[in-house]
């Protein structure tokens, strides 16, 4: 099957767009880090999407058939890394969500866990035969995403753990949902919300991570506590106005981890209004050009797994985006492809190297 394969059938339009937006991110991240202790970070961002560009390459040419028949094993040991965490895991900022790699370096399990977590899941419902969604399959389906989603939780790691909710929500509805599954969803997210904000002996959560998650609604309540990143961040978009400014803001350093989880905000106040809807514009390209190639995807499980990518980036763009503007809570969720870091960088090119990895056998017999 592999000789037919041709970098022909690469969609080079979409890495085009991926492309402009990372060098978007690296001037946002030299602009907002130039005189700062992260002076630097732009050129490092340079290396992280040079080294992804290569992973994407090199990870279209592994058949996805292949990975999807050994998925169990990966499952197995997604699982496996993420209690290594909790166990030999390096502690920092009140979380363990690192292993310590010889060199210095850190690995982060759990933002790898969503590539496994895509295919899993695409596996799973490309094996289910009817055409409806059982009490059965949706048990078994949010149990695949619900075990490693708590033990993202237990480091803690909110904002990670948010991030595989889209991955089922995603393998469910085009696996068939009920309207009665998704109404128990539902109901099932508002008794678990009520739990973990009012039972005081549920500490799932913890106190700094709840405070985040319902100052936005306030954030003048608590100026210089927990409303503090939100209300900067909002004075920083309302500050660019149509065509932008100076940045004054994020160069004054009121903009917390302006290259990090708050550079649309930094973008925002530097380009104004103009500059943030063409950014958000060259996001819905990217994401409409993945859905085209979903549409036209070789079997069943292709379309699964290039909807997995579509799930996550969507939500990670909606989350990031309103979280700086104010409608989202703060969860530490970056704009991908934007935001410093090495981890979130390789991520989200190895998510589009299994997108290209489809693409390329649309026409394998």
């Amino acid at each position: 099957m592999a000789r037919y394969v041709s970098f022909r059938d690469f969609d080079w339009v979409l890495l085009g767009f991926v492309l402009a937006i990372c060098g978007v991110g690296v001037m946002e991240i030299h602009s907002a880090t130039v005189h700062t202790k992260f002076a630097g970070a732009g050129v490092r961002q340079v290396y992280w999407v040079v080294a992804g560009v290569a992973a994407m390459f090199l990870f279209s040419l592994v058949n996805y058939q292949a990975l999807l028949d050994k998925i169990h094993w990966f499952y197995i040991a997604a699982i496996a890394s993420l209690m290594a965490v909790l166990v030999f895991g390096t502690k920092a900022l009140g979380a363990k969500r690192w292993i310590k790699l010889p060199g210095g370096n850190h690995f982060q399990p759990s933002e790898w866990v969503k590539l496994i977590l895509i295919l899993a899941v695409a596996k799973y419902f490309t094996d289910m035969r009817q055409r409806e969604l059982s009490w059965s399959d949706f048990v078994k389906a949010g149990a695949m995403v619900g075990v490693p989603m708590l033990l993202v939780l237990k480091q803690p790691d909110l904002g990670t753990a948010l991030t595989y909710l889209p991955i089922a929500i995603m393998g469910m509805f085009l696996g068939g949902l009920q309207w009665r599954q998704g109404l128990a969803v539902v109901l099932l997210a508002a008794v678990g919300i009520g739990v973990v904000f009012y039972v005081p002996r549920v500490h799932i959560l913890k106190s700094y991570q709840k405070q985040r998650l319902t100052s936005y609604q306030d954030p003048d309540s608590d100026p210089q506590g927990s409303g503090y990143q939100v209300r900067q961040s909002m004075i920083a978009v309302g500050s660019g106005g149509i065509w932008g400014g100076k940045g004054s803001q994020t160069h004054g350093a009121f903009l917390p981890v302006p290259q990090t989880d708050f550079i649309f905000a930094a973008f925002a106040e530097e380009h104004g209004f103009v500059g943030a809807l063409g950014l958000l514009l060259l996001y819905f390209i990217v994401l409409m050009r993945l859905t085209q190639n979903a549409q036209t995807a070789p079997d069943r499980a292709g379309t699964f797994v290039v909807m997995g990518v579509v799930a996550v980036l969507s939500f990670h763009v909606l989350v990031n985006v309103g979280m700086v503007v104010g409608f989202m809570p703060v969860t530490g969720i970056p704009l991908p492809l934007m935001s410093y870091g090495g981890s979130s960088v390789l991520f989200m090119f190895l998510a589009l190297g299994m997108v290209m990895n489809v693409r390329m056998r649309r026409f394998v017999n």
